[in-house]
């Protein structure tokens, strides 16, 4: 049975996503989120509800890391990828450091949302 290494709770307001984006457009999608993200939520009728559930999930990955956005982990060290199932996430750089770091060896992630808010969870699992 796998350890439990960290765990990190989100809930984000799609409404606050969907006003960065219009206010700041490009520059705000590409300082957040990868190439990848941004073209799966933008294939989407409704976008900003997508990008909310993956800010969610980038702010659940930083809290079970136990850095927040600091000690190197940037948003786009953090990805949300489907690969036909489920999400799952992807750590880069300063987030992949920090995953090997605090002992993980793989995480679960789950995503909901309703009309104004987007919810994320993250557990961290070690051997």
């Amino acid at each position: 049975m796998p350890d439990i290494i960290g765990v990190g709770l989100d809930a984000t307001d799609i409404h606050r996503i969907a006003d960065a984006i219009e206010r700041y457009g490009e520059r705000f999608l590409k300082r957040v989120f990868t190439p990848g993200e941004i073209a799966y939520c933008t294939r989407h009728r409704v976008p900003a509800i997508h990008f909310a559930a993956r800010f969610a999930a980038k702010e659940a990955a930083m809290k079970a890391l136990g850095t927040g956005h600091s000690h190197g982990v940037l948003w786009r060290d953090i990805e949300v990828v489907r690969g036909g199932g489920p999400p799952h996430l992807q750590f880069h750089g300063g987030a992949a450091r920090r995953f090997a770091e605090v002992g993980a060896k793989s995480s679960l992630l789950t995503i909901t949302h309703s009309d104004a808010l987007a919810l994320a969870q993250v557990l961290l699992l070690g051997r």
